[in-house]
């Protein structure tokens, strides 16, 4: 056992003792019970003087992802896309991942929004139908499969249900492949709030779900990140023969996936090789695996994104440090700070219980240097 001493609520210190990792085993071909995505962060390079990505750690990251049998869902907010990762940025990410994962046969799809646009300057529908235009070409330009990103720009100047329709059917129309939707509720970004024109979540399932039927050739899937799973239960049961869903509750996945829906999720960033394992348990049918290894593991991220469940982000990179896929604990626009010190000790000993420190020896050594460099020690 590895022993430290951890704060907690009342300024206290609490002595805890980490358990040795589990031994995680990699899949021996592809998963097939479910298609399965991670939304994967950005390693920041620490010695630039600007907010540079480490491009050797981050595609890293990436390879191991895909080594557990996951898809990388890229350019997403788990890299903190709008939230300190840019268009230019991105544009920059795509070109290396969708290279990096044809080297390993690995399944990505891509971000594409209107994200470029300017926040600060009244846009018009034809704006965003653009600006989606121009995002969809590069990647597709790229080789990469396109999740079609909800737009803050949109949110903004859209009126009725009927805006959304007209912008979803010009893009839909635009793009080559069948694209993945994405629907991210206020929670995960107040700028989206009320996306689809209705304020009421089942007023705007019925709008996304009419836009779906129009258009079904052009569309893979949705996700879905409401924090809601009857209400992803209800739109599921609803989509058309084919559509898959592509549940975003990083919540009550463990459920939603074995009911029937797919994943892209940004906790599978943190629990991939969990997530493999029951992913693989689920392939052989034996549901008892499954649930013994993912059970564990839905504390963890509902600690990571409990309120304000945008600040997820900061977990899964720490987690990622704290496992030693990353030398430092840095993000992008100084996001390491937007977690309290009490957070981020609950989150390790959860991760502890769900059997994710790939070296506890390693986790305990850093986060003594987390907590002395806070001011805990």
């Amino acid at each position: 056992m590895h022993e430290l001493l951890l704060p907690a609520p009342g300024r206290l210190l609490i002595p805890c003792k980490l358990p040795d990792g589990r031994n995680w085993i990699p899949p021996g071909g592809p998963i097939r019970s479910r298609v399965a995505f991670a939304a994967a962060h950005v390693v920041v390079d620490p010695l630039s003087d600007t907010p540079e990505i480490d491009w050797d750690a981050t595609m890293a990251y990436r390879r191991m992802l895909w080594s557990y049998g996951l898809g990388v869902a890229e350019a997403m907010d788990t890299a903190q896309r709008g939230m300190g990762l840019d268009w230019t940025g991105a544009q920059e990410l795509i070109r290396r991942s969708v290279a990096e994962a044809r080297t390993v046969a690995g399944l990505i799809a891509c971000g594409a929004g209107t994200d470029h646009l300017d926040p600060g300057v009244p846009h018009t529908l034809d704006d965003v139908i653009h600006a989606y235009e121009e995002q969809c070409e590069f990647v597709e330009s790229c080789g990469g499969r396109i999740i079609l990103m909800a737009s803050r720009a949109l949110a903004a100047c859209a009126r009725t249900p009927g805006d959304y329709d007209h912008v979803y059917r010009r893009i839909l129309e635009y793009t080559e492949e069948p694209v993945i939707l994405h629907w991210l509720g206020g929670m995960f970004d107040p700028a989206l709030a009320g996306y689809w024109g209705a304020s009421d979540p089942r007023d705007a399932m019925d709008v996304c779900l009419a836009i779906i039927s129009q258009h079904r050739a052009k569309v893979d899937g949705i996700k879905i990140s409401l924090l809601d799973a009857a209400l992803e239960i209800e739109m599921r049961r609803q989509l058309p023969e084919g559509v898959r869903m592509y549940t975003g509750d990083d919540f009550d996945y463990a459920g939603l996936i074995l009911s029937g829906s797919d994943a892209l999720l940004g906790i599978f960033d943190a629990i991939a090789p969990a997530a493999s394992a029951a992913l693989q348990a689920l392939d052989g049918g034996d549901l008892e695996e499954y649930h013994r290894v993912l059970a564990p593991t839905v504390p963890l991220s509902r600690t990571i994104f409990e309120a304000p469940t945008y600040n997820y982000k900061t977990g899964i990179v720490f987690l990622a440090w704290l496992n030693g896929y990353q030398r430092h604990f840095r993000m992008l626009g100084g996001k390491e700070s937007a977690r309290s010190v009490i957070h981020l000790s609950r989150v390790l000993m959860q991760a502890a219980d769900a059997g994710l420190l790939t070296d506890p020896d390693l986790a305990c050594q850093r986060m003594k240097l987390f907590l002395a460099q806070a001011g805990v020690y």
